[in-house]
């Protein structure tokens, strides 16, 4: 992925990681449209980066998705980039069916979905990236929330087959793996000591992007100890110490 012209989609860039990516986006250069249900959310950001465009778009809509995406490249023909970043993560007592419907619609359905709209036309354009969102968690699950883990698991595995698939052609598959970071994806995180700061996180993010060639994953080092647990044989202990409390 080229650091600058490219146009990109940011989905879920009204608030968190995805402002903090639209932002870092726009001030080097690319064209940003961040998508996401909240206009008001979208507004705030796009206010403070002149030229930015917001568009709405609910992720676990299957039916609006084909015409969403149908009137995003009618609007941004240039169109070369995709950043899969919208999810939610609600805690689960035990099993329950409508959070788990919720979020596999929100965080597994909805890129999928959304990959198919968009990617005949991506592969179009001279070079194109999808960048997928996962999770540290991904890798260790935490038990409080087994579905948005499960979601995220799954799209670990399903960029490392389709950048398989994409292989011999322009479009590039990078996996972004974020650690614990202090956003408000669940209440009480953005307060969390225990988690990464969102500068921070951002800053290390962004330097691993501009390398070139983009690494086909990116962890950070807080992440690492998750995501490197069952490499390092210590999977068990790992997974004993995240949720021990």
């Amino acid at each position: 992925m080229q650091p600058t012209g490219n146009t990109i989609l940011i989905t879920g860039g009204g608030s968190g990681i995805g402002a903090a990516l639209a932002h870092e986006c726009h001030e080097a250069g690319n064209q940003v449209i961040i998508a996401g249900r909240r206009r008001d959310a979208l507004d705030a950001v796009v206010a403070n980066h002149p030229g930015m465009a917001a568009v709405t778009l609910d992720m676990a809509d299957a039916a609006g998705i084909p015409a969403f995406a149908q009137q995003l490249l009618a609007d941004f023909p240039a169109l070369n980039a995709v950043l899969l970043n919208a999810g939610i993560m609600v805690a689960e007592d035990r099993i329950n069916l409508d959070v788990a419907e919720r979020t596999i619609a929100t965080n597994l359905l909805g890129p999928i979905r959304l990959t198919h709209a968009l990617l005949p036309h991506l592969e179009t354009q001279p070079t194109a990236t999808i960048l997928t969102v996962s999770s540290g968690l991904a890798f260790v699950p935490l038990v409080a929330t087994p579905t948005y883990c499960a979601t995220k698991a799954a799209i670990h595995s399903w960029s490392l087959s389709l950048r398989a698939q994409l292989k011999d052609g322009n479009v590039d598959v990078v996996e972004i793996i974020p650690p614990s970071v202090q956003t408000d994806l669940m209440p009480g995180h953005a307060e969390d000591p225990r988690a990464l700061p969102l500068a921070n996180y951002i800053a290390e993010t962004m330097a691993l992007l501009r390398r070139q060639p983009t690494p086909p994953e990116i962890h950070v080092e807080r992440v690492k100890f998750l995501s490197e647990a069952a490499q390092r044989g210590e999977f068990p202990q790992v997974f004993a110490a995240l949720n021990q409390s």
